[in-house]
């Protein structure tokens, strides 16, 4: 396996070839096959690349990390919004990307799915130990984008609901909502049952969920803790003090070569970044139409990590 290293110094001697071919009128839809700067002064041996996925809530994490590193003196190669996880997974092993926001529990799945650790330390351990040799996993944050169970506020307090355990005390029937695929998932319906007692019936909501559960149509969703919703609606996720679901905690994946050269950097977001401020940061770019690069400078600020 190249080291992140060795493959930039490989495609640095490519650079002549990469900028015939795009004479030529030959293009490439992978960003990280853009040709380098010509001066010189960024996408060198120094520089640490970051990737994103194509997703707004995981580009404002990486621009977080760019923004912080490039605070601590580093220099920063953006090569944002590259896909999912199939198209940038191989340039995460190759080590042609250094830095990249993941999600701990979805990562584990991605690498061993035999996999069974589910509350977040354990997931954690796992996954440290599936990631393939040259990436190291830093610091892992409170935040997290993963499934739960959720209420409407009102029918948390009517029904006294802090836990997912408490919905078995509800004696009116109970609908969980979700995508079709929830139902068969290790942490559905039948999970519920197994090991909190709780009787649910399963509709198929689809994107539609959050609106059913706004309607009063279920009583439960299946809604991803970073989403909007939970700052911009009156609805909570009930706790899961079993672990039943799949921690999904942000985690940075970094290239063994780099770890241990921005490890305090990136290890301090990583220590401030909670799961009510994660999703504060989707609203300013969901609600208020804010930029990533705006987004992550105030959120650096207001934490005096810049």
């Amino acid at each position: 396996m190249f080291t992140a290293r060795k493959s930039r110094l490989a495609l640095a001697g490519g650079v002549a070839l990469a900028a015939a071919l795009a004479l030529s009128g030959c293009a490439n839809s992978n960003p990280l096959d853009a040709p380098t700067d010509d001066s010189g002064d960024g996408g060198g041996s120094d520089t640490i690349v970051i990737g994103s996925q194509a997703y707004y809530s995981n580009e404002i994490i990486a621009e977080i990390y760019a923004q912080a590193l490039e605070a601590a003196d580093f220099d920063v190669d953006r090569q944002f919004s590259i896909g999912q996880r199939d198209a940038y997974m191989p340039d995460v092993e190759s080590g042609a990307i250094d830095l990249f926001p993941e999600y701990t529990g979805n990562l584990l799945e991605y690498l061993d799915k035999d996999a069974t650790a589910t509350s977040p330390d354990d997931v954690y351990a796992a996954l440290k130990d599936a990631l393939p040799d040259g990436l190291t996993a830093l610091d892992y944050a409170e935040a997290s984008d993963q499934d739960t169970y959720t209420v409407l506020k009102s029918f948390a307090e009517e029904n006294d609901l802090t836990s997912i355990a408490d919905l078995a005390d509800v004696t009116t029937p109970v609908t969980i909502g979700a995508a079709p695929e929830f139902e068969q998932r290790p942490y559905g319906p039948a999970a519920a049952k197994e090991v909190y007692g709780v009787d649910l019936a399963f509709s198929a909501t689809g994107p539609t969920t959050l609106e059913s559960l706004l309607a009063g149509e279920i009583q439960v969703a299946d809604i991803y803790s970073a989403d909007p919703a939970f700052q911009t609606e009156d609805i909570v996720a009930l706790e899961d003090p079993e672990n039943i679901i799949l921690a999904s905690n942000v985690v940075p994946i970094a290239s063994s070569d780099v770890a241990d050269e921005i490890a305090d950097v990136i290890n301090g977001i990583s220590a401030k970044l909670t799961a009510e401020e994660l999703v504060a940061l989707n609203v300013q770019s969901t609600v208020d139409q804010k930029s990533a690069e705006d987004i992550a400078k105030q959120w650096l600020t207001d934490n005096d990590l810049i």
